[in-house]
């Protein structure tokens, strides 16, 4: 199916919205999974898998441990990319943008809503660090179980959210014969993007 201007929103969170909500009822498993991509101090790309928890027009927010790679990435180079690949609806979203940590509160008001198994691995692993094995791991989590037994798991300190601020983002759907639609929204103005159609 022929993606049109027209049928573009002007305002691309919006336009993210509705692709999105498409992505959702498909019931298409966890649409809301995105590739992140950061760069090192030294210029090397590093590329996973992370899940979009809270988004609007401030951006989008993931959350992850502050001491892994993504993060000491993101200190070094806020630059970042998020890709959301919906290969049964033949559509993928790009992003460009920086990255910049959200507020305590922020952090801890989606913190309680995990689930407690969650939250307690949370406390568990020194993210991207080395471990000799997975029994290091389950060592850890007995002890934070006992250790929190009873009562509410807080908000680690080394633990919360990242939100990206988009500074370009690109719709691409599939067409026939290889000859895709892409459309790249740039900002103009604080409320104002244009729209440009790219050769696929």
């Amino acid at each position: 199916m022929e993606l049109r201007e027209q049928d573009l929103d002007q305002n691309p969170f919006l336009q993210f919205e509705n692709w999105f909500q498409v992505a959702t009822d498909a019931g298409l498993h966890e649409p809301n999974a995105m590739s992140l991509a950061t760069v090192s101090v030294k210029g090397t790309p590093s590329i996973r898998t992370v899940l979009l928890k809270v988004w609007d027009e401030n951006g989008f927010v993931f959350f992850t441990n502050h001491g892994s790679r993504k993060a000491q990435d993101i200190a070094m180079n806020p630059n970042v990319a998020l890709l959301f690949y919906w290969e049964p609806l033949h559509r993928q979203i790009r992003i460009e943008g920086a990255a910049h940590k959200v507020s305590t509160v922020e952090s801890l008001k989606y913190f309680v809503t995990r689930p407690r198994g969650s939250q307690l691995g949370a406390w568990c692993s020194a993210q991207s660090s080395t471990i000799s094995s997975r029994a290091i791991l389950h060592a850890k989590l007995a002890e934070i179980q006992q250790k929190f037994l009873g009562g509410e798991v807080p908000l680690p300190s080394f633990w919360g959210g990242y939100r990206v601020i988009p500074s370009r983002f690109e719709f691409w759907q599939a067409g026939d014969d290889r000859l895709h639609d892409r459309f790249v929204y740039e900002p103009e103005s604080d409320k104002a993007w244009s729209i440009q159609r790219l050769a696929p």
